[in-house]
């Protein structure tokens, strides 16, 4: 994995925790604004925020998949789970995984362990 492969992930990984924090804030506001009269609507302030997290998680997620040449199974699945409540953490758990993989593979080349 080269380099700018491996920041585009980071970016991704990094963006990935706050947006799904911000979508799962965002609904519960939603609700609680529906549901109980408390006359206090952070929902202005939250959609917002959400907005400009999930619009940079598309960017990053485009950059990555460009980058590291997902296939489009894969690409469709981490887009999909920044849909879902607590996809994003579960995206940044596989980023992690998959990043520590790329390190793990490249020092067996470079020790010759492996020779791929």
């Amino acid at each position: 994995m080269d380099l700018k492969t491996a920041s585009a992930i980071r970016r991704l990984r990094l963006i990935s925790v706050p947006e799904g924090i911000s979508w799962i804030v965002l609904a519960t506001c939603t609700v609680i604004k529906y549901t109980v009269d408390s006359g206090v609507n952070v929902a202005p302030v939250l959609g917002p925020i959400h907005g400009v997290l999930f619009i940079l998680y598309v960017i990053f997620w485009a950059d990555a998949w460009n980058r590291a040449k997902w296939n489009k199974g894969k690409a469709a699945l981490y887009f999909a789970y920044s849909i879902i409540p607590f996809g994003g953490f579960i995206i940044e758990r596989a980023l992690r995984r998959e990043a520590e993989d790329a390190v793990i593979a490249a020092r067996a080349r470079k020790e010759g362990i492996v020779n791929a």
